[in-house]
């Protein structure tokens, strides 16, 4: 048991140094280290304070059932892979979503990429064994390389340095497409990319795009004026990644000029893993202190009672639109692990945002050696996590969904279905299977008819 005391009014972004954290890479050279983060401090802010602030009043929102919440997005994001192609495709699938569940709910979506800045990965091992050779752990491309060598798995703080540089030419992508006419909603036909529309997830899709091409011209025939309507021609695009390598995130925490709080600015959203959300530990305190929304990721053994101290933890003053929890159970758990945690966190007044992480419970080895999940797990988690939620009468808020704009074979399953066999031909993630884009539009729509009912 810690004897640091849980609960400090002199917080800096500093603080967290006290405490154990877990999952951070043991950097050969602290100098080295240290002159990196002192060149990160003296870098431009990723994200502003407004635009959090902003985020966290759609999110106040999603918790009352009147938005909700997409996150989506890579695994972990690559150097190698990096490409205004790849953003561009991963955009597509993530806006084909929301409109899907948009139209479906008659909500809006609040839409985060797991993007510009999920490098880093926590791992069950801090090294790994082959033929006989031990080597450190690959812990994203933040740290070192996924090539099994010495000088590979080196850590090596430069690359700090190279996810903060990906990081902003993704954003300002992303800012563009989503701000300078690629997100208009006269393109919901153009979002459907090749391989979707061929299949019976895209042909679905397109159904829908025609039906909101003819509200769009009822609209117009009306004498409403749609060139005045921002919303309808641009969207508001957030980013979000798990606050692993605390270094990092302190040498990018700024203090607000219009208010005096913190923010940590290297993403809108930032979250806590199931490996690091320790009560005493540093990724509490460290985001105890910024003002960003948090998500926290909840596993099926956490505790009621831990669940609500974080709470009290992370959002002591009870503010709408702070704290998302993402359930992660697996699907044959769900159903007996949510319902306690839903009903300590409601008795005890703590406004957040429930929401669904149906991927990373539900994974397993497949007999030809291969990382995977199935789609129908994923779909019975989410359905699970609907009804225990609408058992406890709160908001079903959102999902949390690991996908890649690519026609990548990871996935088991689906209405086109990615078979055993099919694993070996696009296996390309560098960590966790992700959806393709076909599974993720299905994803979309069944999502959606959950919403309906």
């Amino acid at each position: 048991m810690s004897t640091v005391p849980l609960f400090k009014d002199d917080w800096t972004p500093q603080t967290w140094r006290a405490r154990p954290a877990a999952q951070q890479p043991d950097w050969p050279d602290a100098d080295a280290v240290d002159a990196v983060l002192t060149e990160l401090r003296g870098q431009p802010p990723l994200v502003f304070a407004g635009e959090a602030r902003s985020l966290s009043d759609q999110l106040a929102a999603a918790a009352e059932g009147k938005a909700f919440l997409l996150v989506a997005g890579d695994c972990a994001e690559s150097f190698d892979a990096f490409s205004a192609d790849g953003i561009r495709d991963k955009l597509k699938v993530i806006l084909q979503m929301s409109v899907v569940l948009t139209y479906g709910s008659g909500v809006p979506t609040v839409k985060v990429g797991r993007m510009a800045g999920q490098f880093s990965k926590p791992r069950s091992s801090p090294t790994e064994t082959r033929d006989g050779l031990e080597l450190p752990s690959f812990r994203g491309d933040t740290v070192n390389d996924f090539a099994f060598d010495a000088v590979a798995r080196r850590p090596d703080p430069q690359r700090l340095l190279r996810a903060y540089h990906q990081s902003a030419s993704t954003l300002n992508l992303a800012r563009a497409f989503t701000k300078g006419g690629f997100a208009d909603l006269a393109r919901v036909h153009a979002w459907n990319q090749e391989f979707v529309a061929s299949s019976r997830e895209g042909q679905r899709y397109e159904a829908l795009a025609n039906e909101i091409e003819r509200a769009l011209r009822f609209m117009q025939a009306c004498g409403i004026d749609l060139q005045d309507e921002l919303q309808l021609h641009q969207v508001d695009f957030w980013v979000a990644h798990e606050a692993l390598l605390l270094g990092y995130e302190e040498a990018l925490t700024r203090q607000d000029s219009l208010t005096g709080d913190w923010y940590d600015c290297s993403a809108h959203m930032l979250w806590i893993g199931e490996r690091t959300r320790q009560l005493d530990g540093a990724h509490v305190e460290f985001l105890s202190g910024v003002k960003n929304p948090i998500g926290v990721k909840l596993g099926p053994d956490v505790s009621p009672a831990d669940v609500v101290a974080l709470c009290e933890r992370l959002n002591p003053k009870r503010q709408e639109g702070r704290l998302v929890l993402f359930t992660r159970m697996g699907a044959d758990k769900i159903a007996d692990a949510l319902p306690p945690v839903i009903r300590a966190v409601t008795a005890a007044r703590h406004p957040v945002v429930w929401a669904s992480d149906p991927m990373h419970a539900n994974t397993f080895s497949h007999a030809s050696g291969y990382k995977t999940r199935r789609f129908d797990d994923i779909m019975r988690e989410l359905e699970g996590f609907f009804a225990v939620c609408h058992a406890a009468g709160v908001a079903p808020g959102g999902v949390h969904i690991e996908l890649t704009g690519e026609n990548v074979t990871e996935c088991l399953g689906g209405s086109d279905e990615v078979l055993g066999e099919h694993l070996e031909e696009r296996y390309e993630t560098m960590c966790d299977p992700r959806l393709n884009g076909r599974q993720s539009i299905d994803l979309a729509f069944h999502v959606a008819e959950l919403l309906r009912r």
